[in-house]
């Protein structure tokens, strides 16, 4: 199965949902509700120790709004790169939020998130 091959709608459909738990988990500093959705290959690739570190103590990852705009999806290869802009309420300004989907053992699961 290739998440690619979804329409927008489909993809917005599973996305928007994992975004909103990645913004509630990161501004509740539940770092392992954050990661339960992540590939196996993401989290192999982590050092957790290092990450949790720089998790608990990023102001703009414990701060940001729940209102957010979609702005598109980027399709490649196996995975789709859902792109959002988010604010802060505690820093002025925007960020390019990104989160990369594809499948997993025949789920769909995220490859890929960065705020910057």
């Amino acid at each position: 199965m290739n998440i690619i091959e979804k329409t927008d709608d489909e993809i917005i459909e599973i996305a928007h949902p994992m975004w909103d738990d990645l913004i509630k988990y990161s501004n509740e500093g539940e770092y392992g509700k954050f990661i339960r959705m992540f590939s196996y290959d993401l989290l192999f690739g982590l050092n957790e120790v290092e990450v949790g570190k720089q998790f608990a103590k990023s102001e703009l990852t414990r701060s940001l709004n729940k209102d957010y705009d979609y702005l598109g999806l980027i399709r490649r290869g196996e995975h789709v790169t859902v792109l959002y802009r988010v604010t802060s309420s505690k820093k002025e300004g925007e960020w390019l939020g990104r989160m990369v989907l594809g499948y997993e053992k025949e789920e769909v699961r995220i490859f890929g998130a960065s705020v910057f």
